[in-house]
């Protein structure tokens, strides 16, 4: 933490919601341009990627961006990461999980918090394509989860230079038990909303594979991930689904230069289910775990009007610093 200026929450954005809800809606998007490319994956089905002006950025370095939970790869925080990295020369990509793009996937299947395949694929794809690159990745949120597994799962093999992940669910259970009560609904709600409307479109598709009636009543993240997250994806239920796909089983096992942001207050997360023992535990991973920022917050700033996002400039400068 040494290396950073200190996370300090401003005035007027102060406990973990301000800095939750104020970071989604004062971050600005379409801030810097994009062009959309479509990739047919091997199952029929096609990913969609943002590039930051396309494989004509100058450059010998290209960073892989994941989302979150029903973000895209044009939400606010994955513009202002590929600004902030923009600003220092480094090209990136913003990969949209299946159904996460503006179009639903052809699959029988969508996205979830420990889906690694397509991610490798894409790696695997870039590598191909720009051999002269070093490639990095940041995890955000549902992403990051996403990301840590892949690190642990390849080991020396990841194919990346360095990795970041931000406002991790690190324990899936102890996060969706959290979100149960509280304000924390609020995000619930919001989020199942959208899940459910993909599932009600996809319906003459899914309904034979899920718990379709229990599935449109679910009013947590568990109930939802047991009758449709779980069977659609080869899990005996929403257990067996948050125990194989949660980061913190895999962390001992990377072997990437790793930089994981997280706060103590984030409202997904409950403070006693951060990994703490495993992050120190690994020396290539260097954990900066703050007392206050919310999830995906981190905003600081003199006036709502100037906000200054503190998490993608660390984020950014931390890339910067791995490459020397």
């Amino acid at each position: 933490m040494s290396d950073f200026s200190p996370f300090r929450p401003p005035w007027w954005a102060q406990g973990p919601h301000a800095q939750t809800l104020g970071a989604r809606f004062l971050r600005p998007k379409g801030i810097v341009p994009l062009r959309r490319e479509r990739w047919d994956t091997p199952d029929g089905d096609f990913l969609d990627l943002d590039f930051v002006d396309g494989d004509r950025i100058a450059g010998d370095r290209l960073v892989v961006v994941l989302h979150g939970l029903e973000g895209s790869a044009r939400s606010g925080y994955t513009y202002q990461l590929y600004r902030q990295l923009a600003q220092r020369g480094i090209a990136a990509v913003g990969l949209n999980f299946r159904s996460c793009s503006g179009e639903l996937n052809r699959g029988l299947r969508l996205y979830h918090s420990g889906e690694t395949e397509d991610l490798r694929w894409v790696l695997g794809r870039l590598a191909e394509r720009f051999p002269e690159r070093e490639l990095f990745a940041i995890g955000i949120s549902l992403g990051g989860n996403v990301l840590l597994k892949y690190l642990g799962e390849s080991g020396a093999h990841s194919g990346l230079e360095c990795a970041a992940a931000w406002s991790i669910p690190f324990d899936l259970s102890a996060g969706a038990d959290f979100m149960e009560t509280g304000f924390a609904q609020v995000y619930v709600r919001r989020l199942l909303r959208s899940l459910k409307r993909k599932v009600r479109v996809r319906s003459e598709d899914f309904g034979p594979l899920i718990d379709f009636e229990r599935t449109l009543r679910s009013r947590t993240f568990r109930e939802f991930d047991d009758a449709a997250t779980a069977p659609l994806h080869g899990f005996d239920g929403a257990a067996d689904y948050y125990a194989r796909s949660s980061s913190a089983g895999f962390l001992s096992a990377i072997r990437t230069p790793t930089l994981v942001l997280h706060s103590k207050d984030d409202p997904f997360l409950p403070p006693e289910a951060i990994p703490v023992n495993a992050l120190n535990a690994n020396p290539m991973i260097q954990p900066i775990i703050t007392q206050r920022g919310g999830h995906v917050g981190f905003i600081t700033g003199s006036s709502p009007l100037r906000p200054v996002f503190w998490a993608e400039a660390v984020i950014a400068d931390w890339v910067v610093k791995q490459l020397e």
